[in-house]
């Protein structure tokens, strides 16, 4: 145990652990600071299972706190955290309250194809916040979204794909797996209007039917079965029939580009689907419509972030740990009872299983992990497209081949929603702060973030999305 030393001017009583982290590797790291009477070198050691991290736990005295590092014989300072000019030159700062409700740190495992991108967490204790600040935070982010539209999410340039539901159903799916997307909408010539969506889903629940005795499509029958006749079997298939017996079909949800984009989030959220077409028509009847984006909760939460970059302050929400506030779907706890299982399945589960998941548990992705439930990797729904590249769907059992073989199938997919800066794992840790979840959330591509246990890499939860939206918007 460590005073605060002279310069903090506390007592030693109310001490607070708290774990530093250099996630930069080194032979040798140490740390020392006004805690250490910037005399004794405090030795770190290497976490177990990330060679390149080293960590130490400390006791501190509340109040602010001045420390540097020593690796390999040289002062380094750690620059994603708070740092300042001292008396030792530049030294990084944290400050600590009373009666904190656990331990924060900057950790961040070693590089690898499947890493913790910039997870550096200034080591700040944040008590929690009252029920009026939740208030507050919601409203004022629910104010900027009602009172932004989504012509405000429109990008500079870009490019909008739609598909004419004459196409071939294989065609289409080859087309998604070309262009890296996982949906796109559906254009109906004879009506002269948009109609619905292709998406990851449909090419799961026709491989499904395709691998289903009895069924009424043949892989012959798929390479001149159409968009419309698949989309019309579908519904048969979920039993959309109307009173007289005939099968209806959902109307297209989508958004015109002044509607708010609070408007915008609520219809993503009440109808479960990740994008909402925004379509506009300069006639009153909507004739001649025009597709001018896909408008996602990726792309509103940008928004945000970038509104509150500078306020941050204004938003007490923003600097809680993920793990205090009641925020996506964790690992249940042994005996713990009213929770519902946490999906997740070994690499040499069958492909089928895991579209069995996909399509049945309301889920867009399932962990893959091994006997300790250590995270190796991600199958989500847009991994399906894969499978349309040298209609490898045709050669393929699902019951037969399994999750790492269907991976490996797909290794080189040109799909920019899959990866993100060649990452296939997006990671956070639940000590990490809610802006830094909703940052990451926000980067193109993200739909979710695997929160797991640092060094081990042990999966205990996950945070999509449309949970952030839910909890920000209290609903």
């Amino acid at each position: 145990m460590f005073g605060s030393g002279s310069s903090t001017g506390h007592d030693n009583s109310g001490v607070i652990p708290v774990r530093f982290v250099w996630p930069y590797g080194g032979g040798e790291v140490s740390i020392f600071g006004t805690f250490t009477r910037w005399i004794d070198l405090l030795p770190m050691s290497p976490v177990e299972g990330c060679p390149n991290v080293f960590q130490i736990v400390v006791s501190l005295v509340p109040g602010l706190h001045q420390f540097k590092f020593r690796v390999d014989g040289q002062w380094r300072v750690d620059e994603q955290l708070s740092f300042v000019d001292g008396p030792y030159g530049v030294v990084n700062t944290v400050v600590l309250t009373k009666d904190p409700p656990q331990i924060l740190n900057s950790e961040t495992p070693g590089r690898s194809n499947m890493e913790l991108d910039d997870v550096s967490v200034c080591p700040e204790v944040i008590q929690g916040i009252s029920a009026t600040e939740l208030e507050v935070s919601r409203h004022r982010i629910s104010a900027f979204l009602s009172t932004h539209t989504a012509y405000e999410l429109l990008p500079e340039s870009g490019k909008v794909i739609a598909l004419d539901v004459t196409l071939p159903v294989k065609q289409a799916f080859h087309i998604l797996y070309e262009q890296g997307i996982p949906m796109a909408p559906l254009w109906d010539f004879c009506k002269g209007q948009f109609v619905g969506v292709l998406t990851a889903l449909d090419f799961i629940l026709i491989l499904r039917e395709l691998g289903t005795h009895g069924s009424n499509l043949t892989e012959e029958e798929l390479e001149t079965h159409t968009i419309s006749a698949w989309k019309e079997g579908k519904m048969h298939l979920n039993r959309q029939i109307d009173g007289s017996g005939r099968a209806y079909s959902k109307h297209l949800i989508h958004a015109g580009p002044y509607d708010s984009m609070k408007d915008v989030s609520l219809k993503i959220l009440q109808n479960s689907v990740s994008t909402v077409p925004i379509i506009h028509s300069a006639s009153q009847d909507g004739s001649f419509p025009q597709l001018l984006h896909l408008a996602s909760l990726s792309g509103i939460l940008k928004c945000i972030c970038r509104y509150f970059r500078h306020s941050a302050g204004s938003l007490p929400i923003l600097q809680q740990p993920i793990c205090s506030i009641p925020l996506g779907t964790w690992v249940p706890k042994i005996g713990e009872p009213n929770r519902r299982p946490f999906a997740m399945l070994r690499p040499n589960a069958s492909l089928g299983a895991a579209l069995s998941l996909l399509a049945q548990a309301n889920v867009s992705s399932i962990p893959i992990v091994n006997d300790n439930d250590s995270l190796l990797d991600v199958y989500s729904r847009s991994d399906i497209t894969a499978l349309a590249k040298d209609k490898a769907y045709a050669q393929i059992h699902l019951d037969e081949i399994s999750i790492h073989q269907a991976l490996q199938l797909g290794q080189n997919a040109n799909s920019s929603n899959a990866f993100y800066n060649g990452q296939r794992c997006q990671m956070c840790l639940r000590t990490d702060s809610l802006h830094k979840v909703m940052e990451r959330l926000a980067n193109p591509g993200v739909r979710r973030l695997l929160i797991v246990e640092a060094g081990s890499k042990r999966v205990e939860g996950v945070i999509s999305l449309s949970d952030v939206f839910r909890f920000l918007l209290g609903i």
